[in-house]
Formats: structure tokens, C-alpha cells, sequence
């Protein structure tokens, strides 16, 4: 089963309620301890006590460091984490994240992301939050981490370069893709230390899903809000599969995985911005994506944009289509996949190598498929048809003994009809 982790965040997020709620669900506080203690920051020491917020019973996590009075880069930041006595994962977590606020930072600041000065998010207690955070996850054993819509407060907050709205800057930039919840409580209940975190860390965002909860863990922040308690809860468990959800490939060769489908319908766009966002998301990292004719209301022309990722850049995938193209709103589910295991192989020509997939069959055998660059290099260059090059491959791949030939047909899905 996939160990899960929720975060309903109804209060927003900070660095240090993150961490209060991994320790109240049972991360231990003396291994935390090890691990920011191993960054070489002096004096740093995380202290944890019980404590209520309206009526509720919470875990508030102290973060003890004598004063500070410098500002530290990400090479800093990341050096201190390099330093520390943390295991792979805990460091590139940590590292990731970190680098996601630098980001930020040189985005509103317009300055490159080696120029960016950490402030708040510098400091010594910010680095404990981070780090114990990556480290907390780490520790529980999570593979998955989903969110709620995150509030941010309203108002008015004052940070290292003055007086600014909330959410802070820094915040804003972070939360592009991530659903925010409406709140009126006066105050920032979003940090740019929460922001990065559910930025960098979280899969997906939406409801609690699926899951058989094993533990809850709730933690506090440092501020009352009259009305509703200030305290981050973290849910932890294990993903329950729906019923019916489609069954996995059994097949010998065949692999079952899950792809996250997004779709929007498009009728007040031009094909130039449709291109250039599907080059977008191409670039992102997305699986497929394709157009389909279409007719909308009033009989107008219109094409369908899909989008196959995976669920964890659904939210990337997402935020690439609100801001390149008109559209009102997204349709979204996840999907099982089967998909054949495949493996690199050349093979050589009369006009010189050429690359191709081998997939395996679920009966057993194998299937040739030249790839398409590969095969128009080689035509472009000896100036000879991309037809004869596709078929000269699938040849060289059959009358080679060192390669297992396939008895259901060679013919490529990137050549074309011959």
C-alpha cells in the first residue's frame, strides 16, 4: 500500500506548524534534534510543548538559537544542508525546497536566483523548519503527499523590505497552480516557509483522499485568531483503491502505472497560442498532449486540449494552461495505464546507425520501432527517403541473430503507411 500524508491546512501553513504537526504524529523530537544539529548552526535546539487553541488540544514546536545578524545565499543554505548528517533523501527534499523559495525570490526581486538574499527565511529557525520538515517526512515513511486549499489571510504584514500586502510577495509567487481557500482572518496565515513547502513537497490538492487513517498529528502556530483554531492538521496512513478502479496489466512485459488527464475546451484562441502552449507543457515534463476538433455552443469551431502527465505535475501542467491560454477551467481525473516495458536498441543501416525502442509483448516476444529523429537524421543526411530508412532498420533488426525477433509484425507506429 502507499503510505499517504494529508495536510489540511483550514489555518494555512508555516514552516513551524508543519513541523509541530510531524512531531505530534510521531516523529520523534531527539531525532530531529540529530538532524538540525548536524547543520553547525550553534546553539540551534528544537523544544516541543502541548498547548490548546480554541478548545483544541495542539503540539507547538520552539525553535531555540541565540540572535543572528547575517543573510544568507542559497549556496549558504544549500552548503549547510550538504554538510549535515542527513540521509539522501532528507538532503534533496531539503535542498529542493530551499531552492524553490530562491526561485521565488529572484522572480519578485528580479535578480538571479545566485544573487537572492534569504531574510527571514534565512535564519537559523527557518533553516530548522525546513530541514526538520524534510527530515519529519522522510521519517514517517511517505510516499505521497496531499494538501487542501490553502487560505492566505488578508491584511497587511511587514517584512525585511517593508510594509506589504498579504500574501507577502514571496508567498504569491510560490502559490501560482495551488488552490487557495477564501478567508477573512486578519493576519498571515500562509508563510513563504509554508508557501515552499507545499510547493515543492505536495502531489496533489483537493480533498481528503482515499485513505485509512493510521495517525493525526496537529500542529499549532505561534498566533489566536478569534473564531477557528490557528493549527495545521496532518493525517497519515494508507491509500485505499477504489473499487473500481481499473485492474492492473497481469501480462508478462507489461507494466501498470496511474497518469493524471487534463482537458480544456478552447474556441477564442489562435493556433499559435495552442502551439505554443502545447510546447509548454512538453517542455514540463507532460507524457502527451494532443488536440481534438471540436463545435461549442453557438456552432463555433473549437478544439479540445489533452494533456497525460503524471499526478505529481498536474498542478505544473495546470497552472502552464491558465496562464498561456483563455480558458475558464480545467477538467481533471486520473487514469490507469498499462504500458508495455521497452528498452533502447540500435541497430545499424547501410547509411549508418539508427535508434528504435524493442517492447515486450504479452506473449512473450518482441517489437522493433525505429525512432522518428533518428531515422529523419539519417535521411536528411544521405539524402535518401525516411521511408526506405524505416524499412532498412526494421530489416537490419530482423536478419540481426543477436536480436529476438517478433512473430506479430514490425511495422512502426511512427512510420508512416507504406
Amino acid at each position: 500500500m502507499t503510505n499517504i500524508a494529508y495536510l489540511d491546512c483550514s489555518s494555512g501553513i508555516s514552516g513551524d506548524m508543519t513541523l509541530a504537526a510531524l512531531v505530534d504524529a510521531g516523529v520523534g523530537l531527539d531525532a530531529l534534534n540529530v538532524a538540525v544539529g548536524s547543520l553547525g548552526l550553534p546553539g540551534l535546539h528544537l523544544r516541543a510543548e502541548e498547548c490548546r487553541k480554541q478548545g483544541f488540544r495542539a503540539v507547538q514546536v520552539h525553535v531555540d538559537c541565540p540572535p543572528e545578524h547575517k543573510h544568507r545565499n542559497l549556496e549558504d543554505i544549500l552548503a549547510l544542508i550538504a554538510a549535515g548528517r542527513l540521509t539522501a533523501r532528507q538532503r534533496e527534499m531539503a535542498a529542493r525546497i530551499f531552492t524553490r523559495l530562491a526561485q521565488a525570490e529572484a522572480r519578485v526581486h528580479g535578480v538571479p536566483v545566485e544573487k537572492v538574499h534569504f531574510h527571514e527565511v534565512g535564519a537559523a529557525d527557518s533553516i530548522a523548519d525546513i530541514v526538520g520538515a524534510a527530515v519529519g517526512f522522510d521519517l514517517l515513511g511517505v510516499e505521497r503527499i496531499a494538501a487542501s486549499p490553502v487560505p492566505t489571510g488578508v491584511g497587511k504584514i511587514r517584512i525585511a523590505h517593508g510594509e506589504c500586502s498579504i500574501p507577502a510577495p514571496a508567498t504569491a509567487e510560490l502559490l501560482k497552480g495551488i488552490p487557495l481557500a477564501a478567508s477573512s482572518v486578519e493576519g498571515e496565515l500562509t508563510t513563504p516557509t509554508g508557501a515552499a513547502i507545499l510547493a515543492t513537497l505536495v502531489d496533489s490538492f483537493g480533498p481528503l483522499p482515499a485513505m485509512k487513517i493510521d495517525r493525526v498529528g496537529c500542529g499549532a502556530g505561534q498566533k489566536d485568531f478569534a473564531g477557528q483554531p490557528n493549527i495545521l492538521r496532518l493525517m497519515v496512513g494508507d491509500a485505499v483503491e477504489p473499487e473500481n478502479r481499473v485492474r492492473a496489466c497481469t501480462h508478462a512485459g507489461c507494466e501498470s502505472d496511474e497518469v493524471a488527464v487534463l482537458e480544456t475546451n478552447l474556441d477564442d484562441v489562435s493556433g499559435e497560442i495552442v502551439g505554443y502552449s502545447i510546447s509548454r507543457l512538453w517542455d514540463a515534463g507532460a507524457l502527451d498532449v494532443y488536440t481534438t476538433a471540436i463545435q461549442m455552443k453557438k456552432n463555433r469551431p473549437a478544439v479540445k486540449l489533452t494533456v497525460l502527465c503524471r499526478p505529481k505535475d498536474a498542478t505544473a501542467m495546470e497552472a502552464i494552461l491558465f496562464a498561456e491560454t483563455t480558458t475558464l477551467g480545467i477538467r481533471s481525473w486520473t487514469a490507469a495505464r498499462h504500458v508495455l516495458r521497452r528498452e533502447p536498441q540500435t541497430v545499424e543501416t547501410p547509411w549508418g546507425p539508427v535508434e528504435g525502442k524493442v517492447s515486450y509483448l504479452p506473449d512473450g516476444t518482441r517489437r522493433f520501432a525505429p525512432e522518428y529523429e533518428s531515422c529523419r537524421e539519417v535521411a536528411e543526411r544521405e539524402h535518401v527517403a525516411l521511408r526506405e530508412v524505416y524499412e532498412a532498420a526494421r530489416k537490419a533488426y530482423g536478419n540481426n541473430a543477436s536480436f529476438p525477433r517478433s512473430r506479430v509484425g514490425t511495422h512502426s507506429p511512427d512510420a508512416p503507411a507504406s
